[in-house]
């Protein structure tokens, strides 16, 4: 009989393992956490966020990650915002990846089971906070690992090295996906593909800040901010098509958009009327020792400190991208 190291290693050689329903594959934004003016989560606001995703043909969503404030939340306003997102997901075709990540594994346990439960597609975890030794992640991951029968992504922050991954995915059968933020991810991409057979599938952090230059590596997905990602699906799909000229324009729009006001901003969400007026955000420290969900986020205009008014957002959005903008 194989012990249990050798059974995971034998199914990842397979491919079998946890499935998911819907592709994990494309750009699965960084979910926003809307809060009202008096501090209170906007359950409708995270609803609408998904529906913007289905309507945007966006291929998924992630929340609560770094970008989304997960450390600034109670148990209860994340699973309460949990089950808001995967209920709107509902009949949609963007996946709905809920993370998991918390201050002890009895902690993010209740929050996978609960994940599952309510029909997402996958689950995402930050390392344990403040452990930098390979073998505690590993044996941390493993554990993740094994709570659901969901596929797992793996959020590599700090110092998580290409080996870790590898025997992480030799020893996880529901580990398939990497958001990878260590070091320089497009100079680790290849050597991952290669250990893994090209079985373990890369994400971008970072914004999606270089995201042509990753699809040329071979990157399976990307995590930008909501708020364009309908735009950044469509250069994508244009590229997976075939039609790189016209992906690299449609990123380029990104791109000079992000010249007039940042692409990680909430406030594009209320121009396009995805958030109510007066939406806030909570902000925290990246957890985990990484460079956050959004590093490489910053614009020209956010560095030279201009601040548009929403109604000036909603000019610039009908002058520049209103043909392009899906949602």
């Amino acid at each position: 009989m194989m012990g249990l190291g050798a059974t995971a290693l034998a199914l990842s050689k397979t491919g079998l393992g946890a499935t998911a329903a819907k592709p994990l594959r494309g750009l699965f934004p960084i979910g926003f956490t809307p809060f009202t003016p008096d501090d209170k989560i906007d359950l409708d606001g995270l609803g609408a966020q998904v529906k913007f995703c289905n309507r945007g043909s966006v291929h998924g969503l992630m929340w609560p990650q770094n970008a989304s404030g997960w450390n600034t939340m109670s148990e209860k306003e994340r699973l309460d915002g949990a089950e808001a997102i995967l209920s709107a997901g509902k009949g949609g075709k963007s996946a709905i990846v809920i993370g998991v990540q918390g201050s002890d594994l009895d902690t993010v346990t209740r929050y996978a089971r609960h994940a599952e439960k309510l029909g997402a597609d996958a689950i995402v975890s930050l390392p344990p906070a403040g452990v930098s030794d390979e073998k505690e992640i590993l044996a941390y991951y493993q554990k993740v690992g094994n709570i659901t029968s969901l596929p797992f992504f793996a959020q590599a922050v700090g110092n998580i090295s290409v080996d870790l991954l590898v025997e992480m995915f030799k020893t996880i059968p529901s580990f398939r996906y990497v958001k990878d933020e260590t070091g320089n991810p497009l100079e680790r991409v290849a050597e991952l593909r290669e250990r893994t057979g090209d079985q373990l599938k890369v994400f971008s952090g970072g914004g999606a800040a270089t995201m042509i230059l990753e699809m040329e590596r071979g990157f399976s997905g990307a995590c930008p901010y909501v708020d364009l990602a309908d735009v950044f699906a469509s250069a994508f799909d244009l590229w997976h098509e075939g039609k790189k000229r016209e992906a690299f324009d449609m990123f380029g729009r990104i791109q000079a958009f992000a010249s007039i006001t940042p692409v990680s901003s909430v406030d594009i969400m209320i121009a396009r009327g995805v958030f109510k007026p007066g939406t806030k955000l909570r902000t925290a420290a990246p957890a985990g020792g990484g460079r956050g969900d959004g590093a490489g986020g910053a614009s020209g205009a956010r560095q030279r400190g201009i601040h548009l008014s929403i109604e000036e957002i909603r000019k610039e959005l009908d002058a520049y991208l209103k043909p392009y903008l899906k949602a």
